[in-house]
């Protein structure tokens, strides 16, 4: 009598990641089987199920959403990009028209004050202020000897060559908005360098974040090289 062998079955259960490996490589698996679809079922936010369709569309119209807000953020950005264009564009022919140096300080002043809105600025300009005592442009206008102690707080800022953002150390904002410090919450300050250091601008907001480190700081760059520009003329 004559015996067989048992054939000896072993039921291999898939695993997770076998059954992702395959469908990443056969993406086309559900559209040879599209009855599977309807029959799958995810849980959903609300507790209840959808069907993987469902769920497909709603991932879809979830990255919809991403998208047109990214789309609507890179739009306010042109935007804001093309208003301090011609901001800049305006500021340039004001200062272009200006015969001297006085009516230069002017033009940069209401340029700042009422085409950039700015709560507070300083036009800071290194020299010898008695060269200086025929420009009478009040609050904004400051002349000061480069070696003077008291540029000594802006040390750091005028070692390198970039503007900065943020918020002020309290000595330099008493040096630059004197009585109107505390009204400071956050300043830029832009060097103005043509070949020499000729001094830099300083622009206050009471908005603590109005100017922070992280900003791009492109636009400041381009209005420092203006008004090197225009001061450098006298």
């Amino acid at each position: 009598m004559s015996t067989q062998a048992e054939v000896e079955y072993v039921d291999d259960e898939l695993s997770e990641q076998a059954v992702h490996d395959y469908l990443a490589g056969h993406p086309n698996f559900f559209e040879n089987h599209a009855s599977l679809l309807n029959s799958l079922h995810l849980s959903h936010a609300t507790g209840g199920a959808i069907s993987l369709v469902e769920r497909q569309v709603s991932v879809l119209r979830q990255k919809d959403l991403k998208l047109e807000k990214q789309l609507k953020e890179l739009i306010e950005v042109a935007r804001a990009n093309d208003l301090l264009s011609a901001k800049i564009h305006e500021l340039s022919m004001q200062l272009l028209a200006a015969a001297d140096l006085k009516s230069t300080i002017t033009a940069l002043e209401v340029g700042m004050r009422s085409g950039f809105g700015a709560d507070h600025a300083v036009l800071v300009v290194f020299g010898d202020p008695d060269a200086f005592n025929d420009i009478d442009a009040g609050r904004f206008f400051r002349v000061i000897e480069k070696g003077s102690g008291a540029l000594s707080p802006f040390k750091t800022f005028l070692a390198g060559s970039s503007a900065r953002c943020g918020q002020v150390r309290d000595a330099q904002r008493e040096f630059l908005f004197r009585e109107d410090a505390d009204e400071v919450g956050s300043a830029a300050l832009v060097p103005l360098t043509d070949g020499t250091d000729i001094g830099f601008l300083a622009i206050g907001s009471a908005d603590a974040n109005r100017f922070h480190p992280g900003m791009s700081i492109d636009f400041l760059t381009r209005l420092g090289d203006l008004v090197a520009g225009a001061l450098k003329r006298y």
